[in-house]
């Protein structure tokens, strides 16, 4: 169903692949970014880019629960980090890494940016998955 391409002509990426094909005919979820709040919209980890990472991949697990699917179906995501310095990179994608997120290995971006939607927001994740189908053919 998903068919993960690393471009044997380009250097190989070291947790992610270049591409991810999805056959015609498969349900796929655009997710919104998920987002460091709890379940009363309060950000976790207040200056904590590793702790905020760890609230947006659990915030991910239960949008991807919510249609059906779950991380190992993810195809692509955009990871935004508001940051200047790669190390800071680097320790949101460790978490990203570790979440079994990059198993796929699906498609990704990693971005430094100036500013996230919410006051205090350091991370926020944006995904593509594909939807199983269920037990008897159904979508």
């Amino acid at each position: 169903m998903i068919r993960r391409v690393t471009a044997p002509a380009l250097f190989p990426p070291p947790t992610y692949s270049h591409a991810s094909v999805v056959e015609a005919g498969t349900k796929l979820a655009f997710l919104a970014g998920a987002v460091p709040l709890d379940e009363h919209g309060v950000i976790v980890g207040p200056g904590d880019p590793v702790r905020q990472a760890e609230q947006v991949i659990a915030n991910l697990r239960e949008q991807l629960r919510a249609v059906g699917s779950d991380l190992a179906h993810v195809v692509a995501t955009d990871v935004y980090v508001v940051c200047s310095e790669p190390a800071v990179l680097t320790s949101v994608w460790e978490v990203v890494r570790a979440s079994g997120l990059s198993t796929g290995p699906h498609s990704s971006t990693l971005l430094g940016v100036a500013c996230l939607g919410y006051t205090g927001q350091l991370v926020e994740i944006t995904a593509t998955a594909v939807v199983p189908e269920q037990a008897g053919g159904d979508r």
